[in-house]
């Protein structure tokens, strides 16, 4: 605990803050362009899931939206606390790809925590 401090910093708290630090500075990251933010705004205005996944087969090709749609599926798996072996049967997605997805869930940058958590809520 630091003098400045009234609460002891662990791993545990530690780690909290730099989750939180990483999403308000989120805005800075590098791939954070003029032309992302137009596609973040283009993907908001779908008034319905038809239009969005319209607009999806235009700007991705099959496999990516295929692989998208694949890896949302590996972080509801994960959070489920399923074995990665499972998943890998299950959703035929390769043990790099269930890694990876299981770092961003641990380490990222919270985006799959909060879709998931409104994927329940829905």
């Amino acid at each position: 605990m630091s003098a400045d401090s009234a609460v002891p910093t662990t791993p545990a708290t530690s780690a909290a803050s730099d989750s939180a630090a990483a999403a308000q500075n989120i805005s800075q990251h590098p791939l954070r362009t003029p032309d992302v933010e137009v596609m973040l705004d283009a993907l908001r205005l779908a008034a319905n899931n038809d239009e969005l996944f319209n607009f999806l087969l235009d700007v991705t090709t099959p496999r990516e939206l295929s692989e998208m749609a694949q890896r949302l599926q590996v972080a509801q798996l994960l959070s489920s606390g399923r074995a990665y072996a499972a998943i890998e049967k299950e959703t035929g997605a390769s043990a790099a790809t269930i890694a990876r997805v299981s770092k961003c869930l641990q380490y990222g940058n919270t985006g799959y925590a909060t879709i998931l958590k409104r994927l329940e809520e829905k």
